[in-house]
């Protein structure tokens, strides 16, 4: 008894639960391990697969704005970024011209003919 009176005795100022309760800060550990499970555990621990820390990232980064429903803004904005570097910012003054739709590609008659379908006869 005497080790955990001194325990909560010497980590008092960080024992504080009605400040992060009233924060919102989960102080559960089963609220942590929840979502560990869900966003790391259970995509990253499959069997045979292997990843590197960026890729890695990467993909516990989607998890997480999928987990919090912010994906769709996240995708506008990446769009937007995307055409930014890929296309304005390689015209002056960031002016990207109209491009004018291509006709519809239309094929000649095939040398091969129509595809036949043929029943089998059965057999009495």
């Amino acid at each position: 008894m005497d080790d955990c009176a001194d325990y909560l005795l010497d980590y008092a100022p960080y024992l504080q639960y009605d400040n992060a309760l009233a924060e919102g800060v989960p102080i559960a550990s089963g609220v942590v391990e929840g979502t560990c499970r869900h966003l790391v555990e259970d995509r990253m621990n499959v069997t045979g697969a292997r990843w590197r820390l960026a890729g890695a990232e990467a993909v516990l980064r989607l998890r997480g704005l999928r987990a919090s429903g912010d994906f769709d803004a996240y995708w506008d904005f990446h769009e937007r970024q995307e055409y930014e570097r890929n296309h304005a910012s390689q015209y002056a003054d960031h002016d990207v011209p109209e491009t004018v739709p291509l006709k519809p590609f239309v094929s000649g008659r095939s040398r091969r003919g129509t595809l036949k379908i043929i029943k089998k006869k059965e057999e009495s």
